[in-house]
């Protein structure tokens, strides 16, 4: 899933000193410790992490006790923490991740490769593999929600969802990001409804650590909202 009009490649290839870790943090103190060290094991300690935190248990300071930035505020739901997540680091390329040690940090490298071929964006695609570790409820809506943002933006997607994604920083500092139980979608959407060379690339998924707390029928409207409303908006842009 690609198109020729995105943004040029530099002439000189990145490395993990031009890349930054971003993830927005809530009460993740079972899981932040070994997602922080997944990072800095496979980056050798050169990249940078950002982690946006309305914690009220450790995490924040797990988190500082592996060398991350912290930026402390108030629970505002996750797209408020990742955007500011997103847009904090000044490095070339931004990956976002959750700290709930689902994701593969071993994929970096090639996330950062993607990005080093050309492309704009570079989404994780959980549901390739089966997902298997993913509750069958939450496999079954992000399923439906590739149908639905794949119809409306008439783009087939296969994961619409996923928490694990590069960027290129121009991208993210181009758009304006306006959802946020929906921005994992918006954040997908969005470039590829404007051309960007977005690409999709299967990553394995494991059980997560701690509790979700996200509701499967509340969030999950809200998401398929999400959806409707950016297909609209880039539609009629």
């Amino acid at each position: 899933m690609s198109t020729q009009q995105g943004v040029t490649a530099s002439a000189s290839e990145y490395t993990f000193d031009d890349l930054a870790v971003v993830m927005g943090t809530y009460n993740e103190a079972e899981a932040i410790g070994a997602v922080l060290s997944d990072i800095d094991d496979v980056t050798d300690g050169r990249a940078e992490v950002v982690c946006v935190d309305g914690s009220s248990d450790r995490t924040p300071e797990i988190a500082r006790d592996h060398g991350a930035t912290v930026i402390e505020q108030e629970p505002q739901g996750y797209g408020v923490a990742v955007r500011e997540a997103i847009l904090a680091p000044d490095r070339s390329v931004v990956v976002t991740t959750d700290c709930d040690d689902t994701y593969p940090m071993e994929r970096l490298p090639d996330f950062l490769a993607e990005i080093n071929d050309g492309a704009d964006v570079v989404s994780g695609d959980r549901l390739y593999y089966g997902a298997e570790e993913m509750p069958g409820i939450n496999k079954l809506g992000n399923e439906l929600f590739a149908l639905l943002a794949s119809v409306l933006m008439n783009k087939r997607v296969h994961d619409t969802t996923t928490g694990m994604r590069a960027y290129r920083r121009e991208v993210v500092q181009k758009i304006r990001w306006t959802e946020n139980t929906g921005l994992s979608a918006e954040l997908l959407m969005r470039p590829l409804m404007r051309g960007y060379d977005v690409r999709e690339r299967p990553i394995e998924y494991d059980e997560r650590k701690g509790e979700t707390k996200l509701d499967p029928f509340s969030g999950g409207l809200e998401i398929a909202g999400s959806i409707v409303r950016v297909a609209l908006e880039e539609r009629f842009r």
